[in-house]
């Protein structure tokens, strides 16, 4: 084999090795970028589902406090009482039958 030819195969080779390494790098890379992707969907999950428990929450204290006739919830309070009484009289009379 000529000193050139030899010459471009070491190249070649080099090249390769380091495409290789490359690889390994961005596949090593993606795994980590999957598992942290992992990581924040059940942060984001836990985080929903807090925010529906504290939603949920500030429902109760706002009703509580439209029975105590406190601020602008008054009126919803007593709109979801006569809700709830409607329903209650309407499974009374199915009971009745």
């Amino acid at each position: 084999m000529s000193n050139k030819g030899y010459e471009e195969l070491i190249l070649l080779n080099k090249k390769l090795d380091e495409l290789i390494n490359s690889y390994h790098n961005l596949k090593n890379e993606n795994a980590d970028l999957i598992s942290r992707n992992k990581n924040l969907e059940l942060k984001l999950q836990d985080r929903e589902s807090e925010m529906k428990e504290l939603e949920k929450s500030y429902e109760k204290v706002k009703l509580s406090g439209a029975l105590l006739g406190e601020g602008e919830n008054a009126e919803e309070a007593k709109r979801r009482i006569t809700v709830l009484m409607r329903e209650i009289d309407k499974c009374i009379a199915l009971l009745d039958r």
